[in-house]
C-alpha cells in the first residue's frame, strides 16, 4: 500500500464525506495529508484519526490569503506539495432552503454557490501551480459532479458551478503543459454519492427512505455510490501511474451518463 509513498497532499473540505474518504485513502497509500476545512472540530478529529501521517489546517477556500498562508506552511515544513484535491463545495441548500431554479433563485444565493465552488477551485489551482512549479510536477484533482455535465433545473447554480470546474480543469491542464510543467489537472464527476451533503435534501425517517429510493431510480446500478469509491479514483490520479492523463474527466455515477436521458418532468 505505497502508491503515494513520499507524497505530500492537501485535501479541502476534508472534515467529512468525500474529502475525508480521500484523506483516509491517501494516508493508507503512504502519503502525508493535510486535512483542511472551515469546520475545525470535525476536521481535527479526522486528522487525529489518521495518526502521524496527517495534519489539520483551517482553510476557507474563498480567501486567497488563507491559501497563501496554508501552502507556505506546508512548503516550510515539507519542502514540497505534490497533490492538491479541490473538493470543498456547497450545494446552496446547507442553510435555509431557498429556490435554486433559473427563474426564482436570488442573485445572492447564486453568488454564494459560485464564490465557494468556482472561486475556491480557481484559487486552489492557482496556488497549487505556484507551489508545484519549483519541482516541476504534481497532480491537481478537482471534484466536479455529474451535475457539471448535464443541466439540473432545481439546482442551477450548483450545476453551473460544477460545469465551470470541469472547464477550468482543462484550462489548467493545457496551461501547465504549455509551461513545460509535469503538473497534471483532472476532474472527477461523482453522481449520487451518499454523504452528509445529501442530508438536507433527503430529510429523515420514512420520508428519507422514499427520497433515497427515488434518487436512485435513474441509476443503472440502482444504488448510491460511496465516498470510498470516489477516493479510489483520486488515488489513481494522485499516483505516478497515469502520467499521460491530464485534462480528463472521470465519472463515478453508476452508469448514469452511459446512455440514460434526463428529461424534465412536466406539470
Amino acid at each position: 500500500m505505497d502508491r503515494l509513498l513520499g507524497k505530500t497532499a492537501l485535501v479541502t473540505g476534508a472534515a467529512s464525506g468525500i474529502g475525508a474518504a480521500i484523506a483516509r485513502a491517501f494516508v493508507a497509500e503512504g502519503a502525508l495529508v493535510w486535512v483542511t476545512d472551515i469546520r475545525d472540530e470535525p476536521g481535527i478529529a479526522v486528522a487525529r484519526s489518521l495518526g502521524a501521517a496527517a495534519r489539520y489546517a483551517h482553510l476557507d477556500i474563498r480567501e486567497e490569503s488563507e491559501w497563501i498562508s496554508v501552502i507556505a506552511g506546508i512548503l516550510h515544513e515539507h519542502g514540497q506539495l505534490d497533490v492538491v484535491v479541490n473538493n470543498a463545495g456547497v450545494t446552496g441548500f446547507e442553510g435555509e432552503v431557498v429556490p435554486h431554479d433559473p427563474e426564482n433563485a436570488s442573485l445572492e444565493a447564486w453568488r454564494t454557490v459560485m464564490r465557494t465552488n468556482v472561486d475556491g477551485t480557481f484559487l486552489g489551482c492557482k496556488h497549487a501551480i505556484r507551489a508545484m512549479r519549483k519541482q516541476g510536477e504534481g497532480s491537481i484533482i478537482n471534484i466536479s459532479s455529474r451535475s457539471g455535465l448535464v443541466g439540473v433545473p432545481v439546482i442551477a447554480a450548483y450545476a453551473a458551478s460544477k460545469a465551470a470546474i470541469r472547464n477550468h480543469t482543462k484550462s489548467v491542464a493545457l496551461y501547465c503543459a504549455g509551461q513545460g510543467l509535469r503538473i497534471r489537472c483532472n476532474s472527477i464527476h461523482p453522481a449520487t454519492i451518499l454523504t452528509p451533503m445529501w442530508d438536507p435534501m433527503l430529510g429523515s425517517g420514512e420520508e428519507r427512505e422514499e427520497r433515497m429510493e427515488m434518487m436512485i431510480q435513474g441509476s443503472p446500478l440502482r444504488r448510491f455510490g460511496t465516498a470510498e469509491e470516489v477516493a479510489g479514483v483520486a488515488v489513481m490520479l494522485a499516483s505516478d501511474e497515469v502520467p499521460y492523463m491530464t485534462g480528463a474527466e472521470l465519472t463515478v455515477d453508476g452508469g448514469l451518463l452511459a446512455g440514460s436521458a434526463a428529461n424534465p418532468k412536466r406539470k
